[in-house]
This record gives structure tokens, sequence and C-alpha cells, in this order.
């Protein structure tokens, strides 16, 4: 939407070759986007390593109609103020945080490394979207991933979102400090039920086997706050995807 060198060996010989050699040689990856040619029904065909983006069994997002009703176990959110940074990639505003922070889920940890925004929300209940919806990425020590969504509704102002947008830089890719301490736990709703499915990443390559918990309690966002979000990207959502007989349950 807006847009090592290598050691090669030859002969018994030890080449090194110049590093913008290198560079020239390394995969672009290709671009993508939410609409047109590079659309979501696109990313498969952009790239090999798409590929599950087409062939994938347990995609995302999802509708989450249908949740089967269980006590499941509660969440526990070890979250704590830190110095964060934002960016906008390209395909979203991201807020990078750094280590300090985890998210407990039947005694398994997961350490929170990011959160992003996608304008609507991407996960529908009852195939209802919402205004917009945090999704923030966790990672084990063995690097499997659990994505905690939280839906945004239109309503009262949100002071950390604000303070996100304030610090939001002029250019693509430009990496910034927020100019504040802030606490992730603010972007949790009060209470903790969720529901909870095996899926995907949301963007290419789209890797499946990532933990979804999506909080069942939406948090307000003002309506200039959300318009200040759609101004950049007014649609980066993708699109449903078939349950395709997966469990989805949902917290009594």
């Amino acid at each position: 939407m807006r847009t090592c060198r290598k050691l090669l060996l030859s002969c018994s010989l030890l080449f090194v070759l110049p590093l913008s050699t290198v560079l020239a040689q390394q995969p672009i990856p290709a671009h993508w986007g939410y609409a047109g040619a590079d659309g979501p029904e696109h990313w498969s065909q952009l790239d090999p390593a798409n590929s599950a983006c087409a062939l994938g069994h347990m995609e995302s997002p999802i509708d989450l109609r249908g949740a089967k009703r269980v006590a499941l176990p509660e969440l526990t959110f070890d979250y704590h103020p830190a110095e964060w940074k934002i960016v906008d990639n390209g395909h979203t505003v991201q807020v990078i945080v750094p280590p300090g922070s985890s998210m407990i889920s039947s005694g398994h940890r997961y350490e929170l490394v990011q959160f992003h925004f996608h304008h609507p929300s991407e996960e529908a209940i009852a195939g209802k979207h919402f205004d917009m919806v945090i999704h923030m990425v966790h990672k084990d020590a063995d690097g499997h991933l659990a994505v905690v969504a939280v839906l945004l509704a239109d309503g009262d102002n949100n002071a950390v979102i604000q303070k996100l947008w304030d610090s939001l830089p002029k250019s693509e890719n430009e990496v910034k400090p927020v100019a504040a301490t802030l606490d992730p736990t603010q972007l949790l709703p009060v209470a903790h039920g969720y529901y909870t499915f095996e899926g995907s990443l949301t963007t290419p390559p789209c890797t499946e086997g990532v933990r979804w918990f999506v909080m069942k309690s939406p948090l307000k966002i003002s309506v200039a706050e959300e318009q200040a979000f759609a101004k950049l990207f007014p649609n980066n959502a993708r699109p449903l995807q078939p349950w395709n007989g997966r469990t989805v349950q949902v917290s009594k």
C-alpha cells in the first residue's frame, strides 16, 4: 500500500565476495499489500514462500461464530512499563517492546516482542468486525508464537494509543522512540475472557502453528484516534479464512 557476506569454496580456494555483490544477490522480498494485484488473494502467487496463504488449513483470521464454550484456564499477563519504539512499516503501525513483559497460558510463558494494529479488525465475532484490533505478538523460548488480539471499538479516548500516534515518525520505516514510558497492561480489557484456536500469521508468509487468544471484551478508542490510523491504512485487514474443521473454544 505504501510502499553477510558469503563464503564460496572453489578449487580449494576461499573467496570472499564484496558486500555490495552479496547484497545484490540476496532475494528481495516480494511486495504485498491489501488491494489489487498485491492483495490477499494474490499473496501466494507473489512468492513461493507464501504458499501457505493459499494452501494452508489453519489460516487466520476467522469468524469466531459457534465457538465451543468451555472452562479455559486464565491468562496471566506479566506486563511492565517500558520504553517502546514505533515504526510505520508500510503495512501497519508496529510498536517494538523490549524484553521484560510476558503472557502465561497453562503454565507456558510467552515473551511480548511487538504489537501492531489492523483497521478494521481482522477477526469477527458472529460475523461482526470491530473498528480496529491490536495484535500483541508473543514468542516462547523455542520460537513458537502466540498472539493476543484486543478488539477496539469506537468510544472513549485511549491515552496510550494517542501517545503512540503522537510519537509516530513522519517517514515510512523510520524507527522512533515513543515519547513516554508506557504500560502494555493498559492495552488489555479489564475482563480477560477469550477465544482460542490454532491459526497462522495474517500477513505473508501466512505461517501456521500460531496460538491465538482473542479477548472477548473490546477496548475503547476514540473516533478521532481510529480515523488518524485510517488515514494511513484505510484497510489493512486480511479477509476471513475457513475453519477447516479446527476446534475453536471460548471461555465461560
